[in-house]
């Protein structure tokens, strides 16, 4: 692609970079095969070779943006399928994220959608906030139809039934191995799983510990920025970031760390990218060491030494995260833990395709995420699974609202598989399609 920066644009270090990738861009239009906003609305403006044209002509005429660029531009759920399809390499995250801040900079939205991203980015990163939230909403789920913005009623519809109880192993501490040690990791906890999800973590440290890791929670590290992140909130994006780093240098600094394990995809994807956030600031050569040794948990386990499982009998319908397999490129490995488990697997149609979760987008497009959540219902429902299995807690809770199967976390099939305890989702409560209990 052709474009028109001036030399003096191009000492903005910014703007260089979404020239190069600018220019990277051939129109070939592959992208459109696997965009789900296009899929969904059929407008070329709400593809990633549209809105590469928009930000485009943002950029390089430094205008404000207008309501319609604003409109398609919100409409991205920052999938990134289209990086995988992309025969280029257009490194179109990085340019979605810049065109985020260049708008929340230049752009003054409507009152009630300002409104609406200062409360998401007040509450969701905190987990305190976000369980009083929580709570908050579920008084208030009976009363969703009244809710005259669909944005409302989609946040009390997402709210869950039960806020589970506040876990102590979240708290920073060390956790010693069971046996002779073999890795020393932090594991991060995360913000909005530890208010909507306390048994991924914990599940993550029992199976850590029983494979011969020493799991550390580091004091100071807390929600990875990408929620503000993906809002353009750069500032406060940053300032979440950065504690996480000194957090985690603190730790490889003193005792050492083999890896910085990360059992929310969507949080994974940000933290591996902390290297490039911070390439310009004084934190760069620290944020660039973490991000050298962040793994998702299944990659990490595929170093470990995972025991071979007898046949479970049950079919896990595993759903691949966006953020797992477009953004951290990690396609295999869980479908491989969960069959040397003894489960087995089966993939829906189309798994390519997004949920409709990503981050916030199901409660500021509920209407778009709504359709997306549906296709992907049917398509898991399809393959008949007693189980769905995910890596990420934003798509676990979006799949969850719309279909009775139980849904869980990957590693909490594993660790029940090696010794831990059944998953609570299936405590008592689940059955197969044959309709036999599922039992320890």
């Amino acid at each position: 692609m052709q474009t028109y920066f001036t030399e003096k644009q191009l000492e903005d270090p910014a703007l260089q970079r979404a020239n190069e990738i600018l220019r990277a861009c051939v129109h070939c239009g592959f992208c459109t095969a696997t965009c789900p906003t296009y899929q969904v609305l059929g407008d070329e403006l709400d593809s990633p070779r549209g809105r590469i044209y928009l930000i485009k002509d943002m950029l390089e005429n430094e205008r404000v943006p207008d309501a319609k660029t604003v409109k398609h531009i919100d409409r991205c759920l920052s999938c990134l399928a289209c990086m995988t399809t992309c025969p280029s390499g257009v490194h179109y995250m990085h340019l979605i994220d810049q065109a985020r801040a260049y708008i929340e900079q230049k752009y003054k939205r409507p009152f009630s959608d300002r409104a609406l991203r200062w409360i998401l980015s007040r509450i969701l990163p905190y987990p305190g906030r976000f369980r009083l939230a929580l709570l908050g909403a579920k008084i208030g789920r009976p009363f969703a139809f009244l809710m005259p913005d669909a944005r409302l009623k989609a946040m009390l519809q997402m709210a869950p039934k039960s806020i589970p109880p506040v876990s102590r192993n979240d708290d920073p501490q060390s956790f010693a191995p069971q046996g002779p040690r073999k890795m020393r990791v932090a594991l991060m906890t995360g913000c909005a799983q530890k208010a909507l999800n306390t048994d991924i973590n914990d599940a993550t440290i029992r199976l850590l510990r029983r494979l011969g890791c020493e799991v550390v929670v580091a004091k100071g590290a807390g929600c990875c920025g990408a929620l503000t992140h993906h809002m353009g909130r750069e500032d406060e994006s940053h300032a979440t970031a950065a504690k996480n780093i000194r957090a985690w240098v603190a730790e490889m600094d003193g005792d050492g760390l083999d890896a910085i394990v990360i059992n929310t995809s969507g949080c994974g994807t940000t933290v591996k990218d902390y290297g490039y956030m911070f390439r310009n600031e004084p934190l760069a050569a620290d944020a660039a060491r973490v991000s050298g040794i962040a793994m998702d948990v299944s990659e990490l386990l595929m170093k470990l030494d995972l025991p071979e499982g007898e046949d479970k009998k049950l079919t896990v319908g595993y759903h691949a995260a966006c953020s797992l397999q477009h953004g951290q490129k990690v396609k295999t490995f869980p479908k491989d833990l969960l069959k040397r488990a003894g489960f087995k697997v089966a993939e829906p149609a189309d798994s390519h395709l997004c949920c409709g979760s990503a981050g916030t987008y199901n409660l500021m497009q509920p209407e778009i995420s709504a359709k997306l959540k549906a296709r992907k219902v049917r398509t898991l429902e399809a393959v008949k699974p007693d189980i769905i299995a995910a890596g990420n807690i934003g798509c676990m809770v979006q799949i969850g609202s719309g279909t009775q199967v139980p849904v869980v976390h990957t590693v909490e099939l594993l660790d029940w598989a090696t010794g831990g305890p059944i998953p609570p989702a299936l405590d008592g409560k689940a059955r197969r399609n044959d309709g036999v209990p599922i039992l320890r």
